[in-house]
């Protein structure tokens, strides 16, 4: 399992995402950063880290 990142705040939160690793659908995540619509996410559950692009706005590739 992968440590919290340093950047996860509880106060930064992305909502409705399901965790592609453990399939955790608690609800939320904690947002590390963005770039656009591309969100960096990791799950509070098994603290695995990965993007999601939303689609809304102004959309990025993913790298």
């Amino acid at each position: 399992m992968l440590p919290l990142d340093p950047q996860a705040d509880r106060a930064r939160r992305a909502w409705g995402v399901d965790c592609p690793n453990c399939d955790d659908r608690s609800g939320w995540r904690y947002l590390l950063s963005n770039t656009g619509s591309l969100l960096h996410l990791q799950c509070p559950a098994c603290h695995h880290v990965w993007t999601h692009e939303t689609h809304f706005g102004a959309t990025r590739s993913t790298p």
